[in-house]
């Protein structure tokens, strides 16, 4: 069995896959940002959920990448996860 880490280091030879992926580096950053939070205040999808009156699916698009939040929703989720919402352009 082929573990992923193996396969993604492998396909970032391909150029046309780096740029593809680099593309994407912003949505991964906010995806993991999102992980990170839940997992600091020690809450499951299902937990964080119930505090920001959304669903367990809701939580899991969000950490996947697959859909992206709004500015409220980034709110609840900073007081659901007892974090402070900050926004940054460099």
């Amino acid at each position: 069995m082929t573990l992923i880490s193996k396969l993604h280091e492998e396909w970032m030879q391909d150029p046309a896959y780096r740029l593809e992926y680099e593309a994407l580096e912003e949505e991964f950053a906010l995806a993991r940002a999102i992980i990170e939070a839940r997992a600091k205040a020690g809450l499951t999808q299902e937990e964080l959920a119930e505090r920001m009156e959304t669903s367990q699916s809701t939580i899991a698009r969000l950490e996947s990448g697959k859909a992206m939040p709004s500015g409220k929703t980034l709110t609840k989720l900073a007081k659901a996860t007892g974090t402070k919402l900050e926004i940054r352009f460099r």
